[in-house]
Formats: structure tokens, sequence, C-alpha cells
């Protein structure tokens, strides 16, 4: 009865230390990614300055470390393109991409254009590394809703 007991124990002990042993999971390493695209503004889209700066699009940081996004392009189906000027996405971070005119900042940075880049209806939005390597797209093609979570 003794022996039982300790090799019952013995076996016991052993499991548990190789539960204990075992690695544990892989911590997600996290991304640059697209997050949302406004594409339609609200209002009619007459050009208003605000109105093209209420249609945007959100780039989010998901690694544990900054990411300088200097070279790095967003561009849409018909390859309207803007290129990241030196500037660096901190950690768990989101940089808001905005179509029109105004003062960039670590939040919010500006293309400058004077018109429209999303379309209202169908639209892909894609986001490329300085060397050209696609890193994430997103599309949408409805007009039920104004944005679409990436």
């Amino acid at each position: 009865m003794l022996r039982t007991r300790t090799a019952a124990a013995a076996v016991t002990a052993a499991a548990f230390a190789g539960l204990l042993a075992l690695p544990a999971p892989a911590q997600a390493a996290g991304s640059v990614h697209l997050y949302r695209i406004y594409y339609d503004s609200p209002g009619s889209d007459r050009g208003a300055n605000s109105s093209l700066n209420a249609e945007y699009v959100q780039v989010r940081n998901t690694t544990g470390a900054a990411v300088n996004l200097k070279g790095w392009t967003l561009t849409d189906a018909s390859n309207h393109k803007y290129v990241f000027p030196s500037f660096t996405l901190g950690k768990g971070k989101t940089v808001t991409v905005r179509t029109g005119k105004g003062t960039n900042s670590s939040t919010t940075r500006y293309q400058g254009r004077s018109w429209y880049v999303w379309n209202n209806d169908k639209d892909t939005a894609t986001l490329k590394r300085s060397n050209g390597s696609r890193v994430d797209t997103c599309s949408y093609n409805s007009t039920r809703y104004d944005y679409k979570n990436c």
C-alpha cells in the first residue's frame, strides 16, 4: 500500500513538474496595419477643406516598439499616393492621415490635397514599406456605411 502511494505521488509530482516546464504561449508580435478608413465625409462633396479632412485613413502600430514610417506609402486603387515624410509611429499609437490641408502632428498627418481620394462606394487602401513591400490592404464596397474598420 505504501509503495502504491509513493508511486502515485511520484507520478503526480512528475506530471506537475512537466506542466510547469511547458513554455508560455508566445506573445503576438503585433503589426503596423490599416485600422480604419473613413471614406464618406459628412454632407455633400464640394471640396471644402473641412470636408476633405473628414475623410481619412488610420494606421495603427500594435508592435512593442516605435516604427519609422519614412518613405512608407498609402495608396488607393487609383494610385493616389501619400508618402510618409520623416515620421515615427510610437508603439501602441495610431496616426490619422487626412486628405486635406493642415498642420502635421504626432497623431495626424495631412496629404495636402484639394479633392477627395477615397471613393464613397468602393476602394482599396494599400500600405507599403519604403522598399515597396506590401504591409496591409483594406477594401470596402458599400454605400450603406461611411467607414470601414480594417
